[in-house]
């Protein structure tokens, strides 16, 4: 049989690409080593690399290569052994502040990668890696909110001037008591109209006052519920870009529960420990007793974990071995659920740039 003389050329065309764009599958991984900070978004100074190597020289662990980037350095080596022993090196050498963890750094030519030919992404079973199957702590999410919402409702039903006895949290709502039936219809068309995300059921309490149970719509639960779990999701994606997995695999499973798999990644304490950190966003107002404090933490006569007034509480400031404290009032103004967006912008008398 004959053929046109154009589809003998496209069959040559489609096999040489084939084969061009195949190639990155045989050069195997490198064993590696990545040094990122302990703590999430920290930049690495140029010292920190010149000072790994250094470690690595003094004993006697030849580096092959290295690469870094703000967030992460990522040196090379010939075999496992020498990964190994570097890593042991490192951690010695570096301490708690950063992360030194083994992982496997592609080895395609450069000559590849700068027409976009890469390996073949091989899952858990080709080759080998973490699996972690996590939790969403809706209770705590729940509670979070809650707390933020009887915050409110108490400054709603003072700024109404409308008399309560108590404002507590219950299972997916507030339990809000009356010392009368009047009281309690008085505040219920504010109730409805400001806190439009619960449903309202009215009880009498045997002493004779009344009480409003506030209680989440099935539709805001379900909102809750899925923004807590997409909040964890873009938080896990950024804690894995610290490990350099550039395959890894976040999606969620059920209604409460998220799937990791970070393919390639050898050092699974240290995957749990990135992964695992728990991070929350609050906003308080610095106490008015903090400056006493903080003169005593300098005079070496106040540190992290003994009593302080109650409502307060104390945290490091700037760093957690700098030795300085500042004391927080207990009560949050604002918590992480209640940030939408967050932008970069300048003040517009200093022009000095701020957080919006």
């Amino acid at each position: 049989m004959h053929y046109p003389v154009w589809k003998y050329f496209l069959i040559l065309l489609v096999l040489v690409i084939s084969t061009l764009y195949a190639l990155p599958n045989l050069y195997p991984d490198q064993p590696a080593v990545q040094i990122s900070g302990a703590k999430a978004g920290a930049v690495l100074t140029s010292s920190v690399e010149a000072d790994a190597k250094a470690a690595l020289q003094a004993a006697g662990v030849p580096v092959s290569g290295s690469q870094s980037s703000p967030q992460t350095v990522l040196l090379r080596f010939n075999n496992s052994e020498q990964q190994l022993r570097a890593q042991e090196v490192l951690q010695g050498r570096l301490g708690n502040q950063y992360t030194v963890a083994p992982n496997l750094a592609p080895n395609t030519p450069a000559w590849l990668r700068s027409i976009n030919a890469k390996p073949m992404k091989l899952g858990l079973d080709l080759r080998g890696g973490v699996h972690f199957l996590l939790e969403v702590d809706m209770n705590k999410a729940m509670a979070q909110r809650l707390e933020t919402a009887a915050f409110d409702v108490r400054k709603a039903l003072r700024s109404g001037k409308l008399p309560f006895v108590s404002v507590n949290q219950v299972s997916n709502g507030l339990d809000i008591r009356f010392a009368s039936t009047a009281d309690r219809d008085n505040a219920a068309g504010m109730l409805r109209r400001q806190f439009a995300d619960f449903n309202q059921q009215a009880l009498a309490a045997p002493d004779g006052a009344a009480i409003m149970v506030l209680r989440y719509t099935p539709e805001r639960l379900n909102e809750i519920s899925r923004n807590a779990v997409d909040q964890n999701i873009s938080t896990l994606r950024n804690r894995i870009n610290e490990l350099g997995v550039a395959e890894a695999v976040v999606q969620t499973q059920g209604a409460n529960r998220i799937v990791v798999d970070l393919p390639g990644v050898q050092d699974t304490a240290a995957a749990k420990r990135v992964i695992g950190r728990t991070a929350n966003l609050d906003m308080r107002l610095v106490s008015d007793q903090s400056g006493e404090y903080e003169q005593r933490a300098a005079a070496g006569t106040f540190k992290l974990g003994d009593p302080v007034p109650a409502g307060t509480e104390a945290f490091a400031f700037e760093r957690l071995d700098s030795g300085q404290v500042i004391l927080l009032n207990r009560q949050r103004i604002v918590s992480g659920e209640r940030i939408q967006d967050a932008n970069v912008g300048f003040d517009q008398q200093t022009r000095s740039p701020q957080v919006e």
